[in-house]
């Protein structure tokens, strides 16, 4: 029970990486906020979560909003007594173009997205992090932007890029309060983002070293393992769970 009665933080919880999280944490002892826009997928896995014998409260709103993050925060602390970790994992890759045909709207979502929402979420959990006497906060970040680049996805791949520095400033700044703040950089992953196109599998599975993608439930492991203890001295880290994807040629 890594996790025993810690309360973390999940947000794009209703399906892939997020779901399989939740569902990790709820069976490692964790109290879960759960977080995204498709409420009732969230009440599905709030009740599931409750059935096996866990505790989790849900808010479905869009993490673009301040007031949202902040939201989740209250959530945490009215219902279970403080925050002890979150794992910000909402995001999205945005429509596939060059950057000369990159709209500034396209542009501007997929940053609001992925990496000013994971500002709101820092400057949100923080505070109460540091009222527990520390934590553990994890961003999802993305292989894109850190290792190679993929064409068609400038902003994506600028977002995540972002979400590695930001985790490295965090670290500093929070290293004192005893609040631990690392990046995870999954790899090609078996989720509803990654579509159901069976040639876009075997495409993606072949520039991984392990030549498949991952399920869900292998980035989720990761993802419990930062939140925990187990990880008490890494922080302001871009943990790699890519299947060799970056250093494969082959």
């Amino acid at each position: 029970m890594r996790l025993n009665d810690k309360t973390i933080i999940i947000t794009g919880a209703s399906s892939g990486i997020g779901a399989a999280a939740a569902l990790a944490c709820a069976a490692e002892g964790a109290n879960l906020v759960l977080g995204a826009r498709r409420d009732d997928r969230l009440a599905a896995l709030s009740d599931r979560i409750a059935g096996a014998g866990g505790a989790a409260a849900h808010l479905a709103g869009d993490v673009r909003d301040p007031d949202y993050a902040a939201a989740l925060v209250t959530l945490a602390e009215d219902r279970f007594g403080g925050l002890d970790g979150a794992f910000n994992n909402a995001g999205t890759t945005g429509d596939a173009a060059p950057l000369s045909q990159t709209t500034r709207a396209a542009w501007d979502e997929v940053i609001a997205t992925n990496l000013t929402a994971a500002y709101h979420a820092a400057h949100a959990q923080a505070p109460a992090l540091t009222r527990r006497g520390g934590g553990a906060m994890v961003f999802t970040g993305s292989f894109v932007g850190y290792t190679i680049g993929l064409p068609g996805m400038g902003a994506y791949a600028a977002s995540k890029a972002g979400i590695v520095g930001l985790v490295q400033v965090l670290a500093v700044e929070l290293g004192a309060q005893g609040i631990r703040a690392n990046a995870l950089l999954p790899g090609g992953t078996r989720t509803e983002m990654a579509g159901d196109d069976p040639a876009f599998h075997d495409w993606a599975a072949g520039l991984h070293a392990l030549k498949r993608m991952a399920a869900p439930e292998e980035i989720a492991a990761v993802a419990l393992f930062l939140l925990s203890d187990d990880s008490r001295f890494v922080t302001g880290s871009a943990m790699l769970a890519d299947g060799g994807n970056s250093i494969c040629k082959t």
